[in-house]
């Protein structure tokens, strides 16, 4: 039987450029960072597949991949439900509204803009790893 013989250094320059296109991917292709992510008026947790939001006045939602380019760019689609103070209704349930949540992360800071869809204005939001929000609920 015969077995194709590849020089020694074929085989580390095969090495090299299989190592080089995992780094490139691996620069390409992060996500935003797990844990608690806070600012004013905002939390933000992130795990593995998806990220939780929460506002003074709402709650949101981003589903998985939370893919980060390699500088530290994204733009997840996700979604954004309104809350209101008092009493809810036993049959009222909350509105989840389609949302786009665009950024930055450098280093451990995080700038965030929500764009509710149906809704004119950008809100954004600046949060840092590891800090917990400061909120002010509806009451």
């Amino acid at each position: 039987m015969y077995a194709p013989k590849f020089s020694h250094s074929l085989m580390v320059m095969l090495l090299v450029t299989l190592g080089g296109v995992g780094l490139v991917y691996s620069r390409i292709m992060q996500g935003i960072p797990r844990g608690e992510w806070g600012g004013t008026h905002i939390t933000m947790n992130v795990g593995d597949q998806s990220a939780k939001l929460e506002f003074d006045c709402a709650h949101g939602e981003i589903p998985g991949p939370l893919s980060v380019d390699g500088e530290g760019r994204f733009k997840l689609p996700g979604t954004f439900t309104p809350e209101r103070g008092g009493p809810v209704r036993a049959d009222e349930t909350a509105r989840a509204r389609p949302a786009m949540y665009s950024g930055t992360i450098k280093g451990k800071t995080m700038t965030l803009t929500m764009k509710i869809e149906g809704s004119d204005e950008p809100e954004s939001f600046t949060l840092e790893k590891d800090k917990p929000g400061e909120l002010f609920k509806c009451k």
